[in-house]
């Protein structure tokens, strides 16, 4: 196929004539030859060389007016420049590859254009265009990459037992092109990926989570789940997840499949949201259900204190994934950790009480709560459904009620520990807690308003209870606090 309308852009006009000029054989590659076909639109361009990528990258660049700046990679031997602003070009010159069999680093050597396209992972990856004067534009399809587009099969373009065991890491990009464009793995290729699944343990973790992740921001993250499963890859890095599949029996009482449930409620959260950490507390929702399954012979099979064992399980595997030991984690273990609250409003009634431990509990994650819950419905009773969305509807709309008038959300207690030792003349201690404590558990249950007077009353009769007396200036105390509280919602 000619492809020379497709790719006159200046910037391919220009990298002919300085190829031609040094009389050097380069191709575009990779990824950007696929999404063209594809019809998609792509501003990252590989361009491979025959001969010394860096070089030539520099030699473009210094064609090209202004000059950008050329960032070298020297350990991967490639360099990439900018154009446009919005074009990213990587230059890399051909090679040809040998690997060993306890590593996934090849030994690498200068080759040819048809060392390098054999060398790649898939036929889909191994296409090039030429930018040569005599070709210009012109497909090279050595294993028929096109024809697998078009029948949406993802295939290697040598013998997929070698292609897995020299690089593990292509199993999990095969099924991450499987569940990102929505195509069959061939079956001779899916075979190898189960022959050499135990192989994926020479790849870092780093590498793995990271095309994991790409499959769980694909549309459909399910489909890729259940490729990594079946092929025997995720009970290699992920036994803990493999552990939620099945259904026991005692008495003739059986609990849900748990792999396929979290399944179903990630692939319904997928359709609301593209945040890679909800996704990952979807997945990880019911984690900790196999550590506290129990039978009960008048209950049946119950799961007390999953959410709290998957909340710490979550922990271990960000720690054991190397994923982001920060606020990511936080955020998808206190997901975790909640998952179970709303619904038991929904069982329980919808008190303000409830609502405001909630809100405060929840903070500004209680709308991505309110998300993982709903599509933590699935199932097959629709009318059982709808009963529990509407449920879940009643809930937002009390949640945004209450907020708008109490405004619990990430508050602290109006009154704080120097206040109340200020109060009653005492020094750090164990009744300042208290009262604190007090203050925060009147506000949530409605006793009193998130109101510094309201606030303060009641931590001088608490103080009181306590056998605590409050100190001579405490009118005085009052009113200053007063003062410095409207002063502060003044500037806020």
């Amino acid at each position: 196929m000619d492809y020379r309308k497709i790719i006159e852009q200046p910037i391919f006009q220009l990298i002919q004539k300085v190829a031609s000029n040094q009389n050097i054989e380069v191709y575009i590659v990779g990824g950007f030859v696929r999404d063209l076909i594809l019809g998609y639109e792509s501003k990252d361009i590989d361009i491979l060389v025959v001969g010394n990528g860096i070089e030539f990258a520099r030699s473009v660049a210094d064609a090209m007016q202004p000059s950008p700046k050329v960032s070298v990679y020297k350990t991967f031997g490639t360099a990439s420049l900018k154009y446009n602003d919005n074009w990213k070009l990587e230059f890399v010159g051909a090679r040809k590859e040998s690997y060993h069999k306890d590593s996934r680093k090849p030994d690498v050597e200068p080759g040819t254009l048809e060392d390098d396209l054999k060398r790649r992972d898939f036929t889909i990856n191994a296409m090039a265009i030429s930018l040569n004067v005599n070709d210009f534009g012109t497909l090279i399809d050595p294993f028929h990459g096109e024809n697998d587009l078009k029948n949406k099969i993802i295939c290697t373009p040598l013998d997929p037992l070698a292609t897995f065991s020299d690089d593990p890491l292509r199993m999990m990009r095969a099924i991450r092109f499987a569940t990102h464009l929505n195509f069959t793995i061939h079956f001779k290729v899916f075979a190898s990926i189960k022959e050499n699944a135990p192989r994926i343990q020479i790849v870092s973790i780093e590498r793995t989570i990271d095309e994991f992740n790409k499959i769980l921001m694909c549309e459909k993250p399910s489909n890729g789940l259940n490729l990594l499963h079946r092929s025997g890859l995720l009970g290699q890095f992920f036994p803990e997840f493999v552990a939620l599949e099945g259904i026991e029996y005692i008495d003739g009482k059986g609990h849900k499949d748990n792999f396929k449930h979290t399944l179903e409620v990630l692939d319904k959260l997928s359709q609301k949201s593209d945040n890679l950490w909800l996704r990952w507390a979807a997945l990880l929702h019911d984690i900790g259900k196999p550590a506290t399954r129990r039978f009960d012979e008048e209950t049946g099979w119950t799961f007390h204190g999953h959410e709290t064992k998957g909340a710490k399980m979550v922990v271990q595997l960000f720690r054991k994934f190397k994923l982001p030991m920060n606020e990511k984690m936080e955020y998808v273990s206190k997901l975790v950790m909640l998952h179970l609250r709303p619904i038991a409003l929904v069982d329980k009634g919808v008190t303000d009480s409830a609502i405001r431990r909630l809100i405060f509990e929840a903070g500004d994650l209680i709308d991505d709560l309110m998300t993982l819950c709903e599509a933590d419905v699935t199932s097959k009773n629709p009318e059982k459904v709808k009963k529990y969305l509407e449920n879940f509807r009643q809930v937002r709309k009390r949640i945004n009620e209450v907020e708008e008038r109490d405004r619990i959300r990430n508050f602290q207690p109006p009154i704080t520990g120097d206040i109340i030792m200020e109060a009653f003349g005492i020094p750090p201690s164990h009744p300042v807690g208290v009262i604190k404590n007090a203050i925060k558990e009147a506000i949530l249950e409605g006793t009193i308003h998130n109101d510094y007077e309201e606030a303060f009353d009641y931590m001088v009769k608490e103080g009181n209870n306590l056998g605590l007396v409050t100190s001579g200036n405490i009118e005085e105390i009052r009113k200053r606090y007063i003062t410095q509280q409207k002063l502060e919602d003044t500037s806020n």
